[in-house]
């Protein structure tokens, strides 16, 4: 097909715009992600409805709605600007390892690896910039598909669509109970047994961690509690509160339990766990740029682990000790 030599009489900028009021249902949310004024976003969004000639949104005082014609514009918009960035990226040829790399990352992950995780990184690539955005996963996998992260930093088990990926560390779950609580007072590694009919908090839903947790504790036959948790700081509290007893990931330990409230017990095997990975957009420019990184994070994690091991720091069954902190050991 012969390509036009007519400019086209809208930008990338303004479908932009466009995206990003479609995703956050909101002129002014939009306008301060584009890091733009109200006015300004909204006049370019009015030119390119009247050189579309088709309505995109319907806006009141209220809400912000998409048109149908609309939808099929924002579409064909989010597969333009994902070209537009891919072919940005492509021309990294001589330095790859350069530029800006927008990255998401779970929050039941963030506040454990980043603090260790990022001045690594900035030594290892100092071309780079890393722009990290905390989110759940449901939304991180959108915003991959949509193109405006360049990969996400999760759970490999959560239902990630058609993603590469690289395996940066397993994590293991453990039990967390209230220091004066029974199953807190044995040294043995816990069996699924032992938390038949026990009563057990959870985070809220669309953390990938509670989908985890849930099918672990459906095969314990243990209950969820009515109270779900937004955050893993807030169930460590409940649980320290003696509302219950809950399952932690390896790497938070340290940081949630540092007040030693919680008695900390391993799983026999199996253990349970969770499979850290890099994930992105399959077809990617930047796949060997995220392969090394991805191998960095894997190396920041066993260093980590090994010294942790070799200074016998290891956690303490029913004392709230647990390994060294990440964030120490990989700086």
């Amino acid at each position: 097909m012969a390509l036009s030599a007519a400019s086209q009489p809208f930008s990338l900028r303004q479908l932009q715009y466009a995206v990003a009021v479609a995703e956050a249902l909101s002129f002014r949310k939009a306008a301060e992600r584009c890091h733009v004024s109200q006015p300004s976003l909204s006049a370019q969004l009015a030119q390119l409805e009247e050189v579309l000639g088709v309505r995109l949104f319907e806006r009141d005082r209220r809400r912000v709605l998409i048109t149908a014609a609309g939808h099929e514009v924002i579409e064909r918009a989010r597969r333009v600007i994902i070209e537009a960035d891919d072919l940005e990226a492509a021309t990294r040829v001589r330095d790859p390892l350069s530029g800006t790399l927008r990255i998401g990352v779970i929050p039941t992950i963030a506040p454990y690896v980043l603090p260790g995780l990022t001045p690594v990184l900035r030594t290892k690539y100092p071309r780079l910039t890393f722009l990290w955005v905390e989110d759940k996963t449901d939304a991180l996998v959108r915003s991959l598909e949509a193109g405006t992260l360049d990969a996400a930093l999760l759970a490999l088990e959560a239902d990630l669509g058609v993603v590469e990926h690289e395996v940066i560390a397993r994590d293991d779950f453990v039990l967390a109970t209230p220091r004066d609580h029974a199953l807190g007072a044995k040294t043995s590694a816990v069996r699924s047994a032992e938390l038949c009919d026990v009563k057990m908090l959870l985070l809220d839903e669309g953390h990938c961690l509670r989908e985890q947790a849930l099918a672990f504790c459906s095969d314990a036959k243990a209950r969820e509690f009515e109270f779900r948790a937004t955050s893993l700081s807030t169930l460590v509290q409940m649980v320290a509160g003696g509302s219950g007893i809950t399952l932690l990931p390896r790497i938070a330990v340290d940081l949630e339990n540092r007040r030693g409230l919680l008695a900390i017990r391993p799983f026999a095997k199996p253990v349970p766990h969770r499979t850290i990975g890099l994930a992105w957009r399959r077809r990617s420019p930047l796949a060997g740029s995220l392969r090394a990184i991805a191998a960095t994070a894997r190396g920041t994690f066993a260093a980590a682990s090994s010294a942790s091991r070799h200074q016998g720091v290891a956690a303490e069954s029913g004392r709230g000790r647990s390994s060294k902190r990440f964030t120490t050991a990989a700086t």
